[in-house]
């Protein structure tokens, strides 16, 4: 596997691109102005709401909110990783993309990946290869042809064997200690505690679990009968993690290029059996939980998730672990919903009795989040009593502050007042109120964990500006509020050099505003970098640098051409700046200034008492 791809390539590569060429090449575009313009691509609509900028090579949408450099635009269009993207326009160009030498600790663990990719590989070939010797296979084909799966949807997914013995695939993967030391890396076979070394899977259905570039990554057996555990999956690797993928993504990918909405079940024979009745959008979770990081996944290829459950006790419980990890994942243009099958029925038994139409109709009647949400809250409790309508809001207010800002939200609280008659005003107070401690709580846990993104989920000690509002696909529609620190962002974008001469950040560093956030990001990526214009800065962050940038969020400020100056835009960004430090520093010194305040005087240390004291009267001296 070769090195990473150096950076002065891409580089290189983004400034030699016209992101109007590339565009047009897929998508039809009309000059309108200075700009080009045409219906967008990425979302349904009558209108051109789509606009390519040849002078600083970027595109954004101001229907859905798309937006980017060349490299984000291939990305999204032809459905590529970043490297993809890059080997992509590399070939339009016709260049051959470069790869950086590895040093020896790189180089290894590389190795140890192509390695058990390869072995993933041999085992998926070993067990279709199992699934055609009917003398080790007919319970498993007998079974196949009872579930009603074709020989094409079969092959589709790879479906195969593993044989009821302790050592088949130990034996025809095993060529020397090495092969044996990754076969057990892949988690292919197990060790117990006397030192037996045996196969994981056997007398199972084999269902490979494949990642975005269709690799076999980990495995799903099942059994036949009614044995524990019905499902058993790979463990963690350093090529697999089961919380972080989706089976059946790859396959409902290649059958459809846009997906109406991706149907979340919990079954591997669910999604396969949808998919031999033409239900082409159903993934599975591996054994866990829907997980923020599935739905976000899910997101990054629909508009749209339903999740599907079983009607009895367990699938409402499971309904309701869903709907938590949910929420903190909704935006605006992001569509939730939930389907509960009738009691006694799988996806796979109600799609063999009732047939592909019939489910589709289901699926488009499956409940929305927010009947979801209001259904929950109301548990147990009597609306129609003015308590009972008093405990119902604040249930419900309670959950609507996991939401993250955005008009769904508000949309939330407008549909309580409604339902429950108490001021909406009221409402947005209470709702307020429970997003700031859920904020709280979630920072500390992030910083707990010591994840990258711990200042952007960062408590808030005032409502916070919310400049965009994200679509479905992860796209930002820019709410122009003219703030300081969003004029800020804009003159970055168009005049990026400019990031060298703003020395003072360090207090910035710690304010909860995601507008300053992101100033301070910016302003840190561009000053290792000697030479930077807006396409290249686009190309860094589209490819991961300094993570946490979305280069649609970027190009959403990038096209508020009313903010851009045509002269004086570095004293202007500087003031700015200078600005920024300025209030931050103010805003500490009062929430110091309070927290002595409301500290009782008879516990206060010396040290506090004297600051207390300066505090007041260095604000007296202000008021005389």
């Amino acid at each position: 596997m070769a090195g990473q791809i150096p950076r002065n390539f891409i580089d290189d590569l983004v400034e030699r691109a016209d992101i109007v060429d590339v565009i047009d090449a897929r998508v039809k575009l009309k000059k309108a102005g200075r700009n080009y313009q045409a219906l967008c691509p990425f979302h349904d609509e009558k209108s051109p709401s789509f606009s390519v900028n040849p002078d600083k090579q970027f595109y954004y949408c101001f229907g859905c909110g798309a937006g980017g450099n060349v490299l984000s635009f291939i990305m999204d269009y032809e459905r590529l990783d970043f490297p993809q993207a890059i080997e992509n326009l590399a070939h339009y160009y016709g260049l051959e993309v470069p790869r950086e030498q590895l040093n020896p600790q790189q180089e290894k663990a590389q190795a140890r990946k192509r390695d058990l990719y390869d072995i993933m590989e041999g085992a998926a070939r070993f067990y279709r290869e199992q699934l055609t010797l009917m003398q080790n296979s007919q319970v498993a084909n007998a079974y196949i042809r009872q579930r009603g799966i074709s020989p094409e949807i079969a092959q589709e997914y790879g479906i195969g064997f593993a044989p009821d013995a302790w050592d088949k695939v130990l034996n025809h993967l095993f060529k020397d200690q090495s092969d044996k030391a990754m076969m057990m890396d892949s988690g292919l076979i197990v060790e117990n505690d006397k030192g037996r070394i045996y196969d994981r899977f056997r007398n199972r259905l084999m269902f490979p679990i494949r990642d975005n570039r269709g690799r076999c990554i980990g495995f799903g057996g099942r059994v036949f009968g009614d044995e524990k555990p019905k499902y058993l999956n790979s463990p963690e690797t350093p090529i697999f993690h089961k919380g972080k993928e989706l089976y059946g993504l790859y396959e409902a990918r290649q059958a459809m290029r846009e997906l109406p909405r991706l149907m979340i079940v919990e079954g591997y024979m669910d999604v396969v059996s949808l998919a031999q009745h033409g239900i082409r959008y159903a993934v599975a979770t591996l054994g866990t939980a829907s997980s923020a990081e599935h739905l976000e996944l899910a997101f990054r290829h629909t508009a749209e998730v339903v999740f599907c459950f079983d009607g009895d006790e367990a699938g409402r419980k499971a309904a309701r672990r869903a709907f938590d990890n949910a929420l903190p994942t909704i935006k605006d243009g992001r569509q939730i919903r939930f389907l509960f099958l009738p009691d006694g029925e799988d996806p796979d038994t109600l799609v063999r009795s009732h047939g592909a139409e019939y489910f589709a109709e289901l699926v488009h009647k499956a409940q929305p989040l927010e009947e979801f949400l209001f259904g929950l809250a109301a548990e147990g409790i009597d609306t129609q009593t003015m308590d009972g309508r008093a405990r119902f809001s604040q249930v419900a207010t309670a959950l609507i502050g996991h939401v993250p800002e955005g008009i769904f939200k508000t949309l939330l609280v407008s549909e309580l007042a409604r339902r429950t008659g108490v001021s909406q005003d009221r409402l947005q107070a209470l709702t307020d109120a429970a997003t700031s401690k859920h904020d709280v709580a979630q920072w500390q846990r992030e910083q707990i964990s010591q994840q990258p993104a711990t200042v952007r989920t960062a408590h808030k000690q005032e409502p916070l500006r919310s400049p965009q509002q994200p679509s479905a696909t992860g796209h930002f529609k820019v709410k122009l509020n003219q703030s300081p620190a969003q004029k800020a962002i804009c003159l970055l974008i168009h005049f990026p050099l400019i990031a060298h001469q703003a020395l003072k950040l360090d207090a910035l560093k710690h304010s909860p505003d995601e507008d300053i956030q992101l100033l301070v990001q910016l302003i840190d990526l561009i000053k290792h970098q000697q030479q930077m214009d807006t396409a290249t800065l686009f190309g860094h962050i589209a490819g991961g640098v300094n993570g946490g940038i979305n280069s649609a969020r970027l190009a959403a400020y990038a096209a508020l051409d009313p903010l851009i100056p045509d002269e004086g835009f570095e004293p202007e960004f500087l003031d700015i700046i200078e600005h920024l430090n300025y209030q931050h520093t103010h805003r500490q010194r009062q929430s110091q200034r309070q927290a002595l305040l409301d500290t009782p005087f008879n516990v206060m240390s010396p040290e506090q008492k004297r600051e207390l004291l300066l505090s007041l009267q260095a604000k007296q001296r202000k008021k005389t």
